[in-house]
Protein backbone atom coordinates (compact mmCIF):
# COMPACT_ATOMS: atom_id res chain seq x y z
CA UNK A 1 0.00 0.00 0.00
CA UNK A 2 1.36 3.43 -0.93
CA UNK A 3 2.04 5.96 1.79
CA UNK A 4 3.00 9.65 1.52
CA UNK A 5 6.75 10.24 1.57
CA UNK A 6 6.41 13.66 3.21
CA UNK A 7 3.79 15.27 5.39
CA UNK A 8 1.63 17.75 3.46
CA UNK A 9 2.49 21.28 4.56
CA UNK A 10 -0.14 23.64 5.97
CA UNK A 11 0.14 25.90 2.94
CA UNK A 12 -0.30 23.08 0.42
CA UNK A 13 -3.24 21.70 2.36
CA UNK A 14 -4.95 25.09 2.67
CA UNK A 15 -4.34 25.91 -1.00
CA UNK A 16 -5.87 22.62 -2.10
CA UNK A 17 -8.93 23.14 0.09
CA UNK A 18 -9.32 26.77 -0.96
CA UNK A 19 -9.37 25.86 -4.66
CA UNK A 20 -11.83 23.03 -4.12
CA UNK A 21 -14.30 24.98 -1.96
CA UNK A 22 -14.20 28.30 -3.77
CA UNK A 23 -17.53 29.88 -4.73
CA UNK A 24 -17.99 31.09 -8.30
CA UNK A 25 -19.64 34.43 -9.01
CA UNK A 26 -23.21 34.00 -10.30
CA UNK A 27 -23.79 34.38 -14.03
CA UNK A 28 -25.49 37.65 -14.95
CA UNK A 29 -27.31 38.81 -18.08
CA UNK A 30 -29.15 41.95 -19.17
CA UNK A 31 -32.93 42.08 -19.27
CA UNK A 32 -34.13 42.36 -22.87
CA UNK A 33 -37.00 44.63 -21.78
CA UNK A 34 -35.49 47.14 -19.35
CA UNK A 35 -31.73 46.46 -19.50
CA UNK A 36 -31.31 45.72 -15.79
CA UNK A 37 -28.80 43.10 -14.66
CA UNK A 38 -30.48 39.82 -13.73
CA UNK A 39 -29.78 36.11 -13.25
CA UNK A 40 -30.35 34.06 -16.43
CA UNK A 41 -33.58 32.06 -16.87
CA UNK A 42 -35.40 34.03 -14.17
CA UNK A 43 -38.05 36.76 -14.12
CA UNK A 44 -36.53 40.24 -14.10
CA UNK A 45 -36.93 41.68 -10.58
CA UNK A 46 -37.09 45.24 -11.96
CA UNK A 47 -39.81 44.95 -14.61
CA UNK A 48 -41.36 41.48 -14.17
CA UNK A 49 -40.68 40.31 -17.74
CA UNK A 50 -39.39 36.88 -18.79
CA UNK A 51 -38.63 35.86 -22.37
CA UNK A 52 -40.28 39.02 -23.73
CA UNK A 53 -43.57 38.47 -21.89
CA UNK A 54 -44.94 40.18 -18.79
CA UNK A 55 -45.10 37.49 -16.11
CA UNK A 56 -45.35 39.49 -12.89
CA UNK A 57 -47.43 42.67 -12.78
CA UNK A 58 -45.33 45.42 -11.24
CA UNK A 59 -47.21 48.36 -9.69
CA UNK A 60 -46.63 51.75 -11.29
CA UNK A 61 -44.47 54.08 -9.20
CA UNK A 62 -46.57 56.48 -7.12
CA UNK A 63 -46.24 60.15 -8.07
CA UNK A 64 -44.20 62.22 -5.65
CA UNK A 65 -46.48 64.28 -3.44
CA UNK A 66 -45.26 67.56 -2.04
CA UNK A 67 -46.18 68.01 1.59
CA UNK A 68 -45.95 71.51 2.89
Amino acid sequence: MAVPKRRTSRTARKTRRANHDKVAAPALTRCSNCGEVQRPHRVCPACGFYNGQSVVAKPAPAPASSEG
